[in-house]
């Protein structure tokens, strides 16, 4: 093999000539005994020169295999841009878990989104850069934009979340130090439904409002990440609910309102609306009226609703019975005061009539015959005197009065001179009808296998009886305009003035309507309040809450009754069985 000077000179190997095999030598079939070939120096030398480049061309490719991946691991995980670490605003954003409603629906969820920066220092033409971002992106400020391409640093944030074409359209410009980062943007599906409840969060993904708040560190924990927050909420009785309210507040040209739909046997809270309402995805366009959440936030003087508790705190006490009288034939003056009834029968109202006609002079009587110091306790007892208990962070604290007199104790009777929340309110008026249990109102879906245990604060036939009252209020009392076949709804009007400059707007109502349904055996509480009604000509020009609120609710419970499960039903009536005393009074019990 020598004269080759060079290994790749080689060429074609000489043709050997046949080997003569000598006649009984031993023949091997297969692969033949491995021979030893021995190279001489040159050709051994030029080998291992091959050798030697091959492995050092390896080692090199490897490198700057190692190096590119390193560069990328320090850009995408590990480095942060100079003027983020500043601010923390470019810190990575981890995924936050999922929200669904109690059948799954997604409520707020993550999408991955584009965000622009710019390397200032590797622009060529800024006036030209201003120009064409202005053109693709007309919500940038101009001024702004311009300062930031001038500040000469190499990061400064220009939008963030971008959508796919306005990326596409940012990189159709083709300018030299514009970049895009990869961050997680939160969104919520149904928009404005339910904002209240889910609230929002800010541009780097942390709970400002609502669940969002409540729930941050749950839902930015990276364990629970594939783990959604499963909420009470049914999406579709929360779209029914604010398409009812959302017609009310139109129809009599009020300011807003809130509603609330409760299952009486858990407190789950199954819908709750408050309006005016905002965009989650866009909250800075929100005022802060609108973030307010009226349901449970908002404390108001809840007006005739609150006879509720006053009969059924008369009844468990013993105080008086289905049977007993009061008369309310005059007003009551005391010191600068004057209780009167809206609707005035002038004459003896037993308990039932009292409830059905709303009279207040009937219900301060009755308050006096309790007690102050009944009253305060039975109201403690109900949750009406302490900050409601909901997995949220705006939850409103009552005004109670302090002190307690027997003043206060004549006009909470009929729903002033105390301010609670909605949500008070119907998770107060779900424990009288569902047997007497107070159930803590929730938002977070609880387990089957665990249901949530309550406190008895009434007898159960104190339930039963009221239960009875409520749909007589509406079969022919003031709720009349709630009422529909076969769902047996029952519950209480009310209208109150709101408190102004330490008196009373007369102008200004809260007109609500608490209810329950059906009163043979209650499933849901559902509460309307609106707020600054207007009368109108269908209306006889009245803006209270059998004209206003009672009617949304009986709409209400027609179109989600079905969603939930109660069909419409034939029978005897819950406010007749048991013969309820309706009577004329005769003035004794």
């Amino acid at each position: 093999m020598t004269g080759y000077d060079d290994p790749r000179d080689y060429g074609t190997p000489p043709r050997l000539p046949p080997v003569h095999i000598p006649e009984g030598a031993p023949v091997f079939v297969g692969r033949r005994p491995r021979e030893t070939v021995l190279l001489d120096g040159q050709t051994k030398q030029a080998i291992e020169t091959g050798r030697s480049r091959l492995t050092m061309l390896g080692i090199f490719f490897a490198g700057c295999f190692t190096l590119l991946a390193g560069r990328l691991v320090d850009i995408s995980v590990l480095r942060q841009p100079d003027d983020a670490r500043g601010t923390g605003t470019t810190e990575a954003v981890a995924e936050r878990a999922a929200i669904t409603d109690r059948n799954g629906v997604v409520l707020a969820t993550n999408l991955t989104t584009a965000s622009l920066y710019a390397d200032t220092t590797k622009l060529i033409d800024i006036d030209e850069a201003v120009s064409k971002l202005i053109r693709v992106l007309p919500d940038l400020s101009r001024v702004e934009l311009d300062a930031k391409l001038r500040s000469g640093k190499s990061f400064v944030w220009l939008k963030r979340n971008l959508t796919p074409r306005q990326e596409y359209e940012v990189n159709s410009l083709g300018l030299p130090g514009l970049a895009f980062q990869r961050e997680e943007r939160r969104v919520y599906p149904f928009g404005r439904l339910a904002a209240h409840v889910l609230g929002f969060v800010d541009i780097d993904s942390k709970g400002i409002s609502g669940v969002e708040a409540r729930f941050d560190e749950e839902l930015r924990d990276p364990a629970r990440a594939a783990q959604p927050l499963k909420l009470t909420l049914d999406i579709r009785v929360q779209h029914a609910v604010t398409d009812e309210l959302s017609r009310a507040i139109e129809t009599f040209h009020a300011i807003g309102g809130a509603a609330i739909v409760q299952d009486v046997r858990t407190g789950e809270v199954i819908a709750m609306v408050s309006m005016p309402d905002f965009d989650p995805n866009n909250p800075r366009e929100a005022t802060p009226e609108n973030r307010f959440n009226r349901a449970t936030l908002g404390t108001y003087e809840m007006g005739s609703t609150f006879k509720t508790f006053n009969t059924a705190m008369a009844l468990d006490s013993g105080v008086a019975k289905l049977g007993s009288s009061y008369d309310a034939t005059h007003p009551i003056k005391i010191a600068r005061f004057t209780i009167k009834d809206d609707h005035p029968q002038a004459r003896w109202l037993s308990v039932p009539e009292i409830l059905i006609y709303s009279s207040n002079i009937g219900s301060a009587k009755m308050a006096l015959d309790c007690g102050v110091d009944r009253q305060r306790e039975f109201m403690t007892r109900m949750g009406m005197t302490r900050r409601v208990s909901i997995e949220l962070p705006e939850a409103g604290t009552p005004q109670v009065p302090n002190p307690w007199r027997e003043i206060n104790t004549m006009t909470i009777a009929f729903g002033h001179g105390m301010a609670v929340t909605p949500l008070h309110l119907a998770t107060g008026v779900a424990a009288l009808v569902n047997g007497g249990i107070y159930f803590q109102p929730t938002l977070l879906l609880p387990d089957p296998a665990h249901p949530p245990a309550g406190e008895r604060v009434v007898s159960s036939q104190t339930s039963a009886s009221m239960r009875k009252l409520m749909r007589l209020v509406v079969t022919i009392g003031t709720g009349k305009k709630a009422d529909v076949p076969g769902y047996w709804i029952g519950g209480k009007t009310g209208t109150a003035e709101k408190a102004e400059g330490g008196g009373y707007a007369r102008k200004a109502l809260l007109s609500s309507f608490v209810s329950a349904f059906p009163m043979t055996e209650p499933r849901y509480a559902v509460l309307v309040m609106i707020d600054e009604p207007k009368g109108t000509k269908e209306t006889y020009g009245f803006a209270t809450g059998g004209w206003t609120a009672a009617p949304t609710v009986g709409r209400i419970v027609e179109r989600i009754a079905p969603l939930l499960g109660v069909m419409p039903t034939e029978g005897p009536d819950p406010a007749t069985a048991g013969g309820v005393l309706i009577a004329k009074a005769s003035g004794e019990d």
